[in-house]
C-alpha cells in the first residue's frame, strides 16, 4: 500500500536484452525465436560471445538507470526492463509499483524508432502497466528522442575528440562513417519514420561539424536472409574509403547507447578485419554508456513524456 506522500513516477529503460555470456545463448534465441533458430546460428553467436568475452549490455542499463533516478530525484523510481533477457519488463515496472509508482514513463533505449518496427515494446510495456493496475491515462512511452540535445551535444564531443587524437597520428583528416543498425528493406518500406529519423540525427550532428570532412553514411549487422537489406553496407563503404586512400577511418554509430555484441564483435572485431583487409586503420568513438550528459539527455526525455502525460496528450508513441 502506498499514500499521496510517497506516490512516485516509474521510469522504465527499454533495450532488447542481451545472453550476458556464451552460456546464457541458447536460452536467449529461444526467448526471440521459439525453436526456430537454426543450431548453426546458435554456434555461431555462442563462438561470437567467446570472442568478446560477453555482452555488458545489461550491466550497463542497469547502470544507466541508477544514474537517471539519480538525477531526477527522489520522486522517480527508475529501472531497466529488457525484451529478451532478465531483467524483464514485467519485473521492472512490478517494481516500480512496488516503489509506490502511480504513472509510468517508458523510454526505449533507441533513439530512432517507429511504431511499426518497436510495437513489441508497446504490447509488454501496455499489458504490463494494466497489470500492475496503472490507470489508462497514466503510462506512456516517450516519443522519438533523436534529436534531443543533450544526445546530439555528445555525439559531436566524441567525434571531436577523436578526430583530434586522430589528426595528432596520421596528420590528416579522417572520414567518418556513421552506422545504424541496418533492416530488410520490406520492413522501412512499410514505415518510413525510422530512416527519417536516422536522417535528422546525422543531419544535427553533421551541421555541428566542419563541412569540409568527408563523412559517409550507411548500415551495420545485415541479417543472414536472402530478402534486401538497407544499403550501402558498411564493407561497401570501406571499399570506397579505402579506393579514397585514406589511412583510417573513424566509426561512428549514431544510433547505439551502450557496449553490446553488435558493437563489440560486429564493428570492433568483424568491422577492424574488414578495415585492415583494405589496408585502413579502424578507429570508433565511445558510446554513450553512463556518459553524464547521456544521462541528462534521458531525464530530458522523461520530463518531456512526463508533460506530455499530465496534460492528457500522451500517445503510446
Amino acid at each position: 500500500m502506498f499514500t499521496a506522500s510517497n506516490h512516485r513516477t516509474g521510469v522504465i529503460l527499454m533495450t532488447y536484452g542481451s545472453a550476458t555470456t556464451w552460456e546464457n545463448v541458447p536460452a536467449y534465441f529461444e526467448s526471440i525465436y521459439k525453436g526456430k533458430a537454426s543450431a548453426e546460428t546458435i554456434a555461431d553467436f555462442v563462438e561470437r560471445y567467446r570472442v568478446v568475452g560477453g555482452s555488458p549490455l545489461v550491466r550497463i542499463t542497469n547502470e544507466q538507470a541508477a544514474l537517471l533516478e539519480q538525477n531526477l530525484g527522489e520522486s522517480f523510481v527508475v529501472r531497466a526492463g529488457m525484451r529478451h533477457s532478465a531483467p524483464s519488463i514485467d519485473s521492472a515496472i512490478a517494481e516500480c509499483r512496488a516503489a509506490g509508482a502511480t504513472q509510468l514513463v517508458g523510454i526505449i533505449l533507441s533513439p530512432q524508432f517507429s511504431s511499426f518496427i518497436m510495437e513489441g515494446y508497446r504490447t509488454s510495456f501496455t499489458a504490463s502497466a494494466q497489470m500492475q493496475g496503472f490507470a489508462e491515462g497514466s503510462y506512456a512511452i516517450a516519443k522519438p528522442w533523436h534529436t534531443e540535445k543533450n544526445f546530439v551535444i555528445l555525439l559531436v564531443q566524441r567525434i571531436k575528440k577523436s578526430l583530434s587524437e586522430l589528426r595528432a597520428i596520421y596528420d590528416v583528416e579522417i572520414p567518418i562513417v556513421f552506422t545504424t543498425h541496418s533492416l530488410p528493406q520490406r520492413v522501412v518500406e512499410k514505415d518510413p519514420q525510422y530512416l527519417t529519423q536516422i536522417s535528422a540525427t546525422f543531419e544535427a550532428v553533421r551541421s555541428q561539424l566542419d563541412p569540409a570532412l568527408r563523412t559517409y553514411e550507411g548500415y551495420q549487422s545485415a541479417g543472414h536472409t536472402p530478402e534486401e537489406w538497407l544499403k550501402p553496407d558498411l564493407t561497401h563503404i570501406l571499399t570506397e574509403v579505402a579506393r579514397e586512400k585514406s589511412p583510417a577511418v573513424l566509426i561512428v554509430p549514431i544510433q547505439f547507447l551502450a557496449d553490446h555484441l553488435e558493437i563489440l564483435y560486429d564493428l570492433d572485431v568483424a568491422g577492424r578485419e574488414q578495415c585492415a583487409e583494405r589496408g585502413i586503420a579502424y578507429h570508433r568513438i565511445e558510446l554513450p554508456n553512463t556518459d553524464p550528459l547521456f544521462i541528462e539527455s534521458l531525464a530530458a526525455t522523461t520530463r518531456a513524456c512526463l508533460g506530455s502525460l499530465s496534460s492528457k496528450k500522451a500517445p503510446l508513441f
